[in-house]
C-alpha cells in the first residue's frame, strides 16, 4: 500500500488545509456566475460588444472544462499540493490581469488564462479530500465542499451586484476580478505551511500526451457549439458535435490500448465499471445542465423582464444559497446512514422548489417576485445542497486514492459540459419564445419547465439506481470492484462505516 494512503495529514492541520482548497474553489467557481451581473458594466466601461462579453463568459467555462482531467492526472502523479498552489498562483494573477485590462482583447486573454487555472485547481481539491481524509470523515468533508459548491455558484449574482454598486458602473466590473485577489494570496500562504507534502505514488509514470490532445480536442468540440449557442447562428455549428463523439470514442480507444499495453492511461476506464462512479457523474452532469441554468433565466428576466439592478437581482437568490449550504451540511452528516436516497430526496426538493417559482411569476408576475419566490428557492437550495455533497461523496468514494484526480477531474469535466448543455438548450427555449411573442414571463417559466425536467431525468437515475439496489442486494453487500489495486475504504452507501 503506498504512503499517500497510510500517511493522513495531523488531524488538527487537515481540516485547516481543507480550509485552504475550500477557499480556492470558492473564488473559482464564483467566477462561473459573478461576471454575468458585470456584462453591462462591461458594455459601458470597457466598451465590450456583445461578442467579447460572451467570450468573457463562455472562455472561462471552455479552458476550465478542457483543463480538469489532464490537471487531476497530473496532480495523481507529480503531487497535488504543487499542483494547486501553482493554478491557484496562476488564478489569482490572471484575475489582477483581468481588473487592469486595457482592451477586450486582452480581456477575454486574461479570461482564458483564469479559466485554465481554475480547471488546474479544481480536481487536486477533490484528490486532496480522498488523500486526507477516510470514512465518515471524507463525508464531512465532502459535504463541506458541497457548501462551497453551491454557494459560490449561487452567491455569484450577490457578490457581483454588491461590487458594481459600490464601484459604479463604469468600473464595478473590474473589481468582479481584483474580489480574487485577498482570497487566493491568503490561500496561498496559507497552503505553503499547511497542505501535505506527501509523494504522489504515480511519479515516475509517464504522462499520457497523446490522450490529452484526443480528449482536449473532443472537449473542445463538444462544448464549443454549446457555450456559443446564442452567438453563432445558424446550424452548421452543430457539425462539431459528431466530429466530438468521434474524437471522444477514438480517445476511449486509445485508453483502452494503453491500459493493455501496460502504459499509464489518462483516464483508468476501469473508473466507469464502478457502478458508483458511473451513475453518479451521469446524475451530477444531468443535474449541473438544469441546476446551473436557473440562475442564468432569473438573472435576464429580473434585470431586463422586470428591470431590477444587478444587487437587487443577486439579494433575490440569496435564500437559495443560504439554504443550499444548510442542505450540504445535513447531506454530509446524512449521506452514510441513507445513500442515494438522500440524492433522490434531495433531486425531489429542487424539482419542487422550482415548480414553485414557476408558480409565483404566474402569480406575482410584477416586481414583487423577488418575495414571491423566496420560500420556493428556500425549498429547492435545501435540495441543491443535498443533491451536490452527498452525490459527490457516493460517486468518489470507491476510487482508489491514486486516481482521485482524475476521477475528479472526470467528475466536474461532466459538470461543466452539463452546465453548458443545459444552458444552450434551456436558453433557447426562453429565447425562442421571447422572441416569437414577446412575453417574457411565459418564456421564464418555459424555461424553467425546460430546467425541471432535465432535473427529472437526474432523479429517475438515482430511483432507478436504488431499485437496482433492492433487486440485487447480494452484490451490494459483496462491494463493487474494478481490478487489482481497486480497494474499499469502508465508506459504503446507506451504511455506517465499518471499524
Amino acid at each position: 500500500m503506498s504512503t499517500e494512503q497510510t500517511r493522513p495529514a495531523p488531524d488538527e492541520r487537515r481540516w485547516k488545509a481543507l480550509g485552504v482548497c475550500l477557499a480556492a474553489g470558492f473564488i473559482s467557481l464564483l467566477d462561473t456566475s459573478i461576471v454575468n451581473v458585470a456584462l453591462p458594466s462591461l458594455e459601458r466601461g470597457l466598451g465590450a460588444s456583445e461578442a467579447v462579453q460572451s467570450w468573457v463568459v463562455s472562455g472561462y467555462a471552455l479552458t476550465f472544462g478542457l483543463a480538469l482531467v489532464p490537471a487531476g492526472r497530473l496532480g495523481d502523479m507529480r503531487g497535488r499540493r504543487q499542483a494547486f498552489l501553482i493554478g491557484l498562483a496562476l488564478f489569482t494573477v490572471a484575475s489582477l490581469a483581468c481588473g487592469l485590462a486595457a482592451s477586450p482583447t486582452w480581456l477575454v486573454f486574461f479570461r482564458l488564462i483564469q479559466g485554465t487555472a481554475a480547471g488546474l485547481v479544481a480536481p487536486q481539491t477533490s484528490g486532496l479530500i480522498q488523500q486526507m481524509f477516510h470514512g465518515s470523515e471524507r463525508a464531512k468533508a465532502f459535504g463541506v465542499l458541497g457548501t462551497v459548491i453551491g454557494v459560490s455558484t449561487a452567491a455569484g449574482p450577490l457578490v457581483g451586484g454588491l461590487l458594481i454598486d459600490a464601484a459604479g458602473t463604469d468600473d464595478g466590473w473590474r473589481w468582479v476580478f481584483f474580489v480574487n485577489l485577498p482570497i487566493g494570496v491568503a490561500a496561498f500562504a496559507a497552503g505553503l505551511r499547511l497542505l501535505p507534502r506527501l509523494p504522489a505514488p504515480g511519479k515516475h509514470e509517464e504522462f499520457d500526451l497523446f490522450g490529452v490532445l484526443l480528449l482536449g480536442s473532443g472537449v473542445l468540440a463538444l462544448m464549443l457549439p454549446l457555450v456559443q449557442e446564442q452567438q453563432w447562428t445558424g446550424r452548421e455549428k452543430w457539425a462539431l458535435l459528431p466530429v466530438a463523439l468521434v474524437l471522444l470514442g477514438a480517445f476511449w480507444v486509445w485508453e483502452k490500448r494503453q491500459g493493455t499495453l501496460g502504459r499509464a492511461p489518462l483516464v483508468d476506464l476501469a473508473l466507469f465499471s464502478l457502478r458508483s462512479f458511473t451513475l453518479g457523474a451521469l446524475i451530477s452532469l444531468t443535474y449541473f445542465a438544469g441546476f446551473t441554468t436557473v440562475f442564468f433565466l432569473y438573472a435576464l428576466y429580473l434585470q431586463n423582464g422586470l428591470g431590477y439592478s444587478a444587487l437587487a437581482s443577486g439579494l433575490t437568490v440569496l435564500p437559495f444559497a443560504v439554504a443550499s449550504a444548510i442542505g450540504a451540511a445535513l447531506g454530509g452528516r446524512l449521506v452514510l446512514r441513507f445513500g442515494r436516497r438522500l440524492v433522490v430526496i434531495g433531486l425531489a426538493g429542487v424539482a419542487v422548489g422550482l415548480l414553485g417559482v414557476v408558480a409565483a411569476v404566474q402569480l406575482v408576475p410584477g416586481p414583487n417576485l423577488g418575495w414571491a419566490s423566496a420560500l420556493p428557492l428556500l425549498v429547492g437550495g435545501i435540495g441543491s445542497g443535498m443533491t451536490v455533497s452527498p452525490n459527490t461523496t457516493l460517486t468518489l468514494t470507491r476510487v482508489p486514492v491514486n486516481r482521485a484526480g482524475a476521477a475528479g477531474g472526470v467528475l466536474q469535466t461532466g459538470q461543466r459540459v452539463g452546465s453548458a448543455a443545459g444552458i444552450a438548450v434551456v436558453g433557447s427555449v426562453y429565447f425562442a419564445h421571447l422572441a416569437n411573442h414577446g412575453r417574457a414571463e411565459t418564456a421564464m417559466q418555459l424555461g424553467l419547465l425546460s430546467s425541471v425536467g432535465i432535473i427529472l431525468v437526474a432523479l429517475a437515475l438515482a430511483v432507478a439506481d436504488l431499485r437496482e439496489r433492492h433487486v440485487r442486494p447480494e452484490r451490494e453487500r459483496a462491494g463493487e470492484t474494478a481490478g487489482p489495486g481497486w480497494e474499499e475504504d469502508g465508506l459504503e452507501e446507506g451504511v455506517r462505516p465499518r471499524s
